[in-house]
């Protein structure tokens, strides 16, 4: 018999697990300009900022509770955790920040011009590619999770082996 409580986190894993998913693919897509086209390049940016903003506001309890604790008793994972997600932030702030001073296709769409500056548009290469490193820090750490949620609620739905290794071994037997 599942709970009120049991329901409801097994919500949230599967919603957080569908946002990061959907992070994930936009993040990709994204990083490859080339592949997808200056106009889809940067409202997949903008799209991603409000990705990431929700992903904030969904982990916002733990958040709260570790900024809290953070200068007081924490695990060594958390404070890790805390200080990766901080550099993450602090990367994909600049890279949104410039990635709309340098716009080619949404300022001037809505009657703006962005800026030709080298110095914006190296600040925003180099934050996007930094951004490969820590986000895959950031998936390295998180990765038991990952595998347990995909397996859970993408692959949950296919046989499980280990059940049918185990009928056919009694069967011989």
């Amino acid at each position: 018999m599942t709970t009120l409580k049991t329901r409801k986190k097994i919500g949230e894993t599967a919603r957080n697990l569908f946002v990061d998913l959907v992070i994930a693919v936009g993040f990709l897509f994204s990083l490859q300009p080339h592949f997808t086209g200056m106009t889809i390049h940067e409202w997949l940016g903008i799209s991603l900022a409000g990705a990431f903003l929700l992903h904030i506001l969904l982990h916002w309890r733990w958040l709260y509770a570790t900024t809290s604790r953070f200068f007081k008793k924490l695990a060594r994972q958390s404070r890790v955790n805390f200080i990766l997600n901080l550099v993450l932030l602090i990367d994909f702030t600049l890279i949104t920040l410039t990635g709309i001073l340098i716009s080619e296709e949404v300022l001037p769409l809505l009657g703006l011009t962005g800026s030709h500056s080298m110095i914006w548009k190296s600040i925003h290469t180099i934050s996007a590619e930094l951004s490969i490193w820590i986000v895959g820090l950031h998936i390295a750490l998180h990765w038991k999770w990952v595998l347990s949620a995909t397996k859970k609620y993408l692959f949950g739905w296919l046989p499980r082996r280990k059940k049918q290794v185990t009928a056919q071994a009694n069967s011989i037997i």
